[in-house]
């Protein structure tokens, strides 16, 4: 070993020796170094997000966080390059905010299952169902569809975002359980319509009483996560405390303790002195919360991982600065009209 990666290995290792195999934690180190070289001849800035695996996590990213915090540091920063280790919709949104920026993702398998649910085209047929209603939409979402929209949120916001536009009715896509958990918390009525042909709503009696209009997407991961679980996990550990993402279903955030962003479960944990605690979401975030948090007990339930956040790895990472892959680009007409969008999501915060 050279003395950078033996000194990267042991930074590792004192991080994640309980989690991470050290024959994997010698490897990676290795790539680790290489990536931090290419960075710097490229001057680039590496952006990581919460589900990123352990052993890149916590070695190569210049800034790790949820959505909303990795959209504010991709709009300060001043590097040439951004490599965005999380799925495509957030490399989308940092070359919304960065448009002379290059934006690369280092896999180009990282999709969304959410941000697949829902298209443009889908967006303009429910404004012309419900007209003069504003659009909100999650930030896990495409910018042909952050375009159409007035308003962009991420799980963290979400809330503030809807009761900041002062509607009477919204729009709030794609995300279903997380539309259905912002309506539990504001006292909204929500409805999902079909998108037939048809007489207006006004017309239809079962549609007469809303204040919140839905589209029915779900994240792959967060849907998989029932109350049974909770329930089963509690009669082993009556003292646990379970944290849920707000896109687990209504009865999975109401059956927890605690239902927040990534970064708000993140704080939680570090924050609070339960003896046990189950995180509901991307199993790679438990491990870098476990690691980060070597005297709290965290339970596992099971390997839940995103089958996109897993292309991203730091082999991908490296390869994405050595071949300029894969680039990320956005229509200007698209851009301009989405960073509008994404811009209000960044002033509410």
């Amino acid at each position: 070993m050279t003395p950078e990666v033996q000194q990267m290995y042991e930074s590792l290792k004192a991080k994640l020796e309980k989690i991470v195999p050290d024959v994997e934690l010698r490897y990676k180190a290795e790539i680790a170094v290489e990536i931090n070289a290419l960075k710097k001849a490229r001057n680039a800035v590496i952006l990581g997000h919460n589900y990123m695996e352990p052993a890149l996590f916590n070695s190569v990213p210049d800034f790790t966080g949820d959505s909303l915090d990795l959209s504010r540091k991709a709009a300060q920063t001043d590097k040439d390059v951004i490599v965005f280790c999380g799925v495509k919709f957030m490399a989308e949104t940092a070359k919304i905010l960065n448009p002379t920026k290059t934006v690369l993702l280092p896999s180009d398998k990282a999709g969304c299952s959410l941000a697949a649910s829902i298209t443009a085209e889908d967006v303009r047929a429910l404004k012309a169902r419900f007209p003069g209603v504003p659009v909100v939409s999650y930030v896990n979402t495409y910018a042909d569809v952050k375009a159409e929209s007035d308003i962009c949120c991420t799980s963290s916001n979400a809330v503030a975002v809807v009761e900041s536009l002062h509607a009477e009715t919204v729009i709030f896509l794609p995300d279903e359980y997380l539309a259905r958990n912002v309506a539990r918390e504001t006292g909204k009525h929500i409805i999902f319509p079909t998108l037939t042909p048809g007489p207006s709503p006004k017309g239809r009696g079962e549609e007469l009483d809303y204040q919140l209009i839905g589209w029915r997407g779900r994240c792959e991961v967060h849907e998989k996560f029932t109350v049974k679980d909770i329930e089963t996990v509690r009669a082993q550990f009556p003292d646990v405390v379970v944290l849920a993402h707000p896109e687990c279903s209504p009865e999975v955030t109401a059956a927890a303790d605690f239902s927040g962003s990534t970064n708000a479960m993140i704080r939680f944990v570090r924050e609070s002195k339960a003896p046990h605690y189950l995180v509901l979401t991307e199993c790679a975030m438990g491990d870098n919360i476990a690691a980060a948090n070597p005297d709290k007990d965290m339970l596992r339930l099971c390997m839940v991982r995103c089958p996109h956040m897993n292309t991203i790895t730091l082999e991908e990472t490296r390869d994405a600065l050595k071949f300029n892959r894969y680039v990320i680009e956005v229509p200007e007409e698209i851009r301009l009209r989405a960073y509008r969008a994404v811009q209000r999501m960044i002033e509410i915060g």
